[in-house]
């Protein structure tokens, strides 16, 4: 068997975790082809096919499912080595809205430990007023935020997020009563968001709950207090949406952008893993 190639097995990984080959190449800062061309000869090292490729999925075989620890092993192995003689950590300060952060955090930061490189990562969630306040005072070097006008100009899409109405499976409400919400506090873009389209669809409503962050009144949705405004990104998995069992209206979606002042070849490097799989999540 030859020798395995570190980049050939990290591209792999990314690729099996991030499913797909374009996030994958921009997390690693290179073209399809390239990482492309890792795999094929990663598979003839191994004499295994390791990943299936459609069009619009990419899916592990059963080898490739095999080999995703030893992979794993053998890219933290590498960077153990390399650390040894790292020199003093850089620093990546970066914010996300907390309206995106829910239980898919501590994926996203598994993710990036498993090949954080010498650089401590320091995050910050918060509201995106409060986050572009930091950032704009030099306390951040990168933020996530939802954008809800054109105001900045110095922002990258990133994606596009879509909202549900969320609440527990077993989430009841008397005909005739208020919608009870757990909602966010003033001033908040999601608040605002929530009031204009049940006013609009003529809905009575009442504060049920308020709390900071997605994380919050997630939580109060669980409970069976209220119903939750989530993006689906950070709605907890057994939280159900409830817009069409009691009629509430549609939301509108919202792009997700970063701005960020990043420079350095390590910083930047995990900016873009990070917000990689970010995107997967």
């Amino acid at each position: 068997m030859q020798l395995l190639v570190p980049e050939a097995v990290e591209a792999f990984l990314l690729v099996a975790e991030l499913q797909s080959f374009t996030r994958a190449a921009g997390a690693l800062n290179t073209t399809q082809a390239a990482i492309s061309l890792r795999l094929r000869r990663l598979e003839e090292a191994l004499g295994q096919r390791l990943l299936e490729r459609t069009p619009r999925h990419v899916r592990l075989t059963a080898a490739g499912a095999h080999f995703l620890e030893p992979a794993r092993a053998f890219v933290a192995a590498g960077r153990r080595a390399a650390e040894i003689f790292a020199e003093t950590p850089a620093r990546l300060s970066i914010g996300i809205t907390h309206h995106l952060v829910g239980p898919n955090l501590p994926r996203l930061l598994h993710f990036v430990n498993e090949r954080e490189t010498g650089v401590a990562l320091h995050l910050r969630t918060a509201g995106t007023r409060a986050l572009l306040d930091l950032y704009d005072a030099g306390d951040l070097d990168a933020v996530v935020v939802l954008r809800h006008d054109e105001s900045r100009r110095d922002s990258e899409v990133l994606m596009t997020e879509s909202f549900g109405w969320f609440a527990a499976p077993d989430f009841t409400m008397p005909k005739g009563t208020p919608l009870p919400l757990a909602i966010q506090p003033e001033p908040c873009n999601l608040r605002a968001m929530a009031l204009k389209a049940l006013e609009a669809a003529g809905i009575s409503w009442r504060e049920a709950f308020v709390g900071t962050g997605a994380i919050s009144v997630a939580a109060a949705a669980e409970a069976g207090l209220a119903v939750a405004l989530l993006a689906h990104k950070a709605a907890p998995s057994h939280l159900i949406e409830i817009s069409d069992k009691i009629n509430l209206p549609p939301l509108p979606n919202r792009d997700v952008v970063i701005i960020s002042n990043v420079t350095g070849e390590r910083v930047t490097s995990v900016l873009r893993r990070l917000t990689s799989a970010f995107q997967a999540l």
